[in-house]
C-alpha cells in the first residue's frame, strides 16, 4: 500500500514538472519527462510493485539472491584463475607442445653453399652477422609464442 502511494506521488510530481517544462516551450524534454513519470504508475497497475514488495520481504528470495551472488563470484574467480594460467587445458597443452618444438635461433638461418662441396665458404663479415642474429632471435621468440 505504501509503495503504491509513493509511486503515485512520484508520477504526479513528474507530470507536474513536465507541465512546467511544456509551459516554458521545452516540449521535447517535457514529453521525455512525462514518459518517465508514467512508468511508476504503470508498474503499480501491472502488479510489478506488489511482486517486488513481496520479494523484498521474503527470506527465501533473499537466500536465492545470495546464492546467485555466490555463483557469480565463483564464475569470476574461475575466469581470473584461467586468465592467469593461460587459458583452457587445450590451450596450455598446445603451448607446451609449441614450446618443445621451438626452433633454435641458429637453425632458422638458411644454409648457403650446399651446391659446391669443394669450395670454401666465403668469409662472413662481423658487421653483417650481428643484425642477422638479432632477426633470428626475434623470429625464435615469435615462433615460441605461435605468431
Amino acid at each position: 500500500m505504501i509503495a503504491e502511494t509513493v509511486c503515485s506521488a512520484v508520477s504526479a510530481a513528474g507530470l507536474g514538472i513536465a507541465a512546467v517544462m511544456a509551459y516554458r516551450k521545452r516540449f521535447l524534454s517535457a514529453a521525455r519527462l512525462a514518459g518517465y513519470a508514467l512508468v511508476p504508475i504503470g508498474l503499480v497497475l501491472t502488479g510489478v510493485v506488489g511482486w517486488a514488495a513481496d520479494t523484498a520481504f521474503s527470506l527465501k528470495a533473499w537466500v536465492g539472491f545470495g546464492l546467485l551472488g555466490a555463483a557469480w563470484l565463483v564464475f569470476l574467480g574461475t575466469r581470473a584463475v584461467e586468465r592467469r594460467t593461460g587459458g583452457t587445458r587445450k590451450e596450455r597443452k598446445a603451448a607446451k607442445a609449441a614450446q618443445r618444438e621451438a626452433v633454435a635461433p641458429a637453425a632458422s638461418a638458411p644454409s648457403l653453399g650446399g651446391g659446391r662441396q669443394g669450395a670454401a665458404p666465403p668469409a662472413a663479415k662481423p658487421q653483417s652477422a650481428a643484425p642477422a642474429e638479432d632477426f633470428s632471435d626475434i623470429e625464435a621468440i615469435l615462433k615460441k609464442h605461435g605468431i
